[in-house]
């Protein structure tokens, strides 16, 4: 079947990790994952404050409520870094000479396409290669690809960054784009995880394109993420009907509420789900529950926010060396260009 081969892309000694899922989409066997997901959550739910990890806001519904925040009008992050990319996407592809673009949590690569254009135009060719954990992501990733971009192939990986990034074969030239300031969901240690595991699975010619949110005025930061529409709100309230799906959990969507606030002492945005009554929250596979209290509140997710050129020495420290920063006219967002050295 066509679409079903190996992917180049993928390194000798990791490709029998991956299955062929869909038309030039391989998924992560999840037999070489986490072997017990309810362990996992409870890991953080049982914690002192509970927390959650961001990735479990991106099933499919979720997916989708992010793509309706990205177009909010206070939701400036997304329109702000497509316009930098699409302006300048021309300077990022010359100043990184590769063969393929990995996007780390491409969702349907909108912003992307701009480097993809640059792509074809400067180069004639090469791979696209999005990760993700949204199959129906990359789907339409995929077709869009198809239709805009014929010269590129499209090999999309549906998986978590971790799994996608060290199956990458360390000899193709590689630019790694992470957009959308994902990284400032990281927990600081968590931060520190990721940029050691990316900086160990990148070859010598391999580049990283970094999006990341800036330190700004408190008003713009917290309406950014406490929408007029609510859309917010359901999006950090979705991932306890994931967990409940995943797990078999009794969490009561109508027993909570959002919350979020901009933490300056931490330079992050916090969003909780605070428990509007006591509830008791079984997880029968376990046979264990705990007792969420009323006021008592998870943090679901942070937004942390960065000073660029701080951000760039913190990067050399993982042997990523700064080669160009581009940013927009208000200085509100950054994309930061490094090497690997």
């Amino acid at each position: 079947m066509q679409g079903q081969d190996k992917p180049h892309i993928l390194s000798p000694s990791r490709q029998d990790l991956w299955r062929f899922t869909e038309s030039h989409i391989w998924t992560f066997d999840t037999n070489h994952a986490d072997p017990d997901p309810a362990l996992s959550i409870l890991r953080t739910l049982l914690d002192q404050p509970r927390w959650l990890e961001a990735h479990l806001l991106y099933d499919e519904r979720g997916s989708q409520l992010f793509e309706q925040i990205c177009e909010l009008p206070e939701y400036y992050l997304t329109r702000t870094e497509n316009s930098i990319i699409a302006e300048q996407a021309g300077q990022m592809i010359a100043a990184a000479p590769v063969e393929c673009i990995v996007e780390l949590g491409a969702g349907t690569s909108k912003k992307t396409m701009h480097l993809l254009r640059e792509q074809v135009r400067q180069r004639e060719g090469g791979t696209f290669a999005p990760i993700d954990v949204s199959l129906t992501g990359l789907i339409v990733s995929r077709d869009i690809l198809r239709q805009q971009f014929p010269q590129l192939k499209f090999q999309g990986l549906h998986a978590r960054y971790e799994e996608g990034i060290s199956s990458i074969e360390k000899d193709l030239p590689t630019l790694f784009a992470f957009l959308g300031s994902t990284v400032g969901n990281f927990t600081h240690s968590e931060f520190v995880r990721f940029f050691r595991h990316l900086s160990d699975s990148m070859g010598p010619k391999d580049f990283l394109l970094l999006g990341a949110d800036r330190v700004k005025e408190v008003e713009v930061l917290e309406k950014a993420y406490n929408d007029s529409r609510g859309v917010t709100a359901d999006f950090i309230l979705n991932v306890f009907q994931n967990i409940n799906r995943q797990l078999g959990s009794d969490f009561d969507l109508r027993k909570m509420r959002y919350y979020s606030w901009y933490n300056p002492e931490w330079q992050q945005v916090e969003m909780y789900a605070i428990s509007t009554a006591t509830q008791e929250i079984h997880f029968p596979t376990l046979s264990i529950s705990f007792v969420w209290e009323k006021e008592d509140r998870i943090l679901v997710e942070i937004s942390r926010k960065f000073e660029p050129t701080r951000l760039q020495q913190q990067l050399q420290c993982f042997g990523l060396k700064p080669v160009a920063h581009f940013t927009d006219p208000k200085e509100w967002f950054s994309l930061l260009l490094s090497k690997k050295s």
